[in-house]
Formats: structure tokens, C-alpha cells, sequence
């Protein structure tokens, strides 16, 4: 694993923050349709680091909310 530069760093932060906002439900899931957008950006330039950390992000929020829907499960 690579470690963060601050500036990476900082843009993990901030992107994870947006992805916070994101809805995700039956009509409406914003999430996939953010994961289709870095999909495609990756395949148009492909090992840029702005998409690693942004397909990482995006695991760790769908974790995040599986974690707090399945919370009263366990």
C-alpha cells in the first residue's frame, strides 16, 4: 500500500465528505452511478491515482452504510 501524501490526504477527506451525501436507495443510487463515473474515467486514463483513491472511497462508504443498516442484525 502507498502512503497518503497530504495532498491526497486532503482529497480523500473531502471527496468521502461528498460521497456522505450521496442517496442511495430503491429510485435513486447515486453511489453506483458515481462508481460507473470513475469506472469510466479509469479506462480513459488508467493508473492515475485520483481514481485508485476514489474507487477506495467508495468501498469504504458502501461498508460504512452496510455497517450502520445491519447495525441491530448483529
Amino acid at each position: 500500500m502507498v502512503e497518503d501524501t497530504e495532498e491526497e490526504k486532503a482529497f480523500r477527506a473531502i471527496y468521502a465528505s461528498e460521497l456522505r451525501k450521496m442517496k442511495q436507495d430503491s429510485r435513486v443510487d447515486q453511489l453506483e452511478e458515481e462508481r460507473k463515473k470513475v469506472n469510466q474515467q479509469a479506462m480513459k486514463t488508467p493508473g492515475r491515482r485520483g481514481e485508485q483513491i476514489k474507487h477506495e472511497e467508495i468501498d469504504r462508504e458502501i461498508v460504512r452504510r452496510y455497517k450502520i443498516a445491519h447495525k441491530g442484525a448483529i
